[in-house]
C-alpha cells in the first residue's frame, strides 16, 4: 500500500487464465470483479481492516454499487496489475480502480465500487463510519 496525492492505494499482479475466458478468448466480464476483489482485499488489509476485522467487528460491507468501464479486453496469460484506491471512507467506503498492463502500462479497464457498513446482527445500515478514519490514519 502507498500513498499518492494523499489517497492510500494496493495493487496486485493477476494473470488471466485458460479459465477465465469466454468463447471469444478474452476474460469474460464476470471475472473482472474477481480481480477488483483481489486489490480491494489488499487495500483493506493493510489499513488493518480486512474481511477477517470487518467480520470481528459484527459488521458486514455489502457493494451497493459497482461501475466497470470496460476499455480494452484482457486476453490469455496477459499480466495485468489492478490498483485500488480508497477514495472515500466516511460513511461508506468508496473505492477505485485501474487495471494495466504489465508490459505497456495501457490502461484497459476502470471501476469503482461504494460500500456500506451493515450490522451483521439486525441488516441496519451504519451512517457512524468514523473508526475508518483511525485505521487510514494509521495506514499513512
Amino acid at each position: 500500500m502507498r500513498e499518492t496525492e494523499g489517497r492510500l492505494w494496493a495493487e496486485v499482479i493477476v494473470k488471466a487464465e485458460f479459465y477465465d475466458l469466454d468463447p471469444m478468448q478474452i476474460v469474460w466480464h464476470g471475472n473482472y470483479t474477481r480481480f477488483l476483489e483481489q486489490a480491494r482485499a489488499a487495500l483493506l488489509d493493510r489499513i488493518g481492516y480486512g474481511y477477517v476485522a470487518m467480520a470481528e467487528s459484527g459488521l458486514g460491507w455489502p457493494i451497493v454499487d459497482l461501475r466497470i468501464k470496460y476499455v480494452k479486453p484482457l486476453r490469455l496469460h496477459q499480466e495485468v496489475r489492478v490498483r485500488a484506491t480508497l477514495l472515500e471512507w466516511q460513511g461508506r467506503l468508496r473505492m477505485g480502480y485501474r487495471i494495466s498492463d504489465c508490459k505497456t502500462g495501457e490502461v484497459l479497464t476502470k471501476a469503482e465500487t461504494v460500500q456500506f457498513a451493515v450490522d451483521a446482527r439486525t441488516g441496519e445500515v451504519l451512517l457512524d463510519t468514523s473508526f475508518l478514519a483511525e485505521c487510514v490514519r494509521t495506514a499513512t
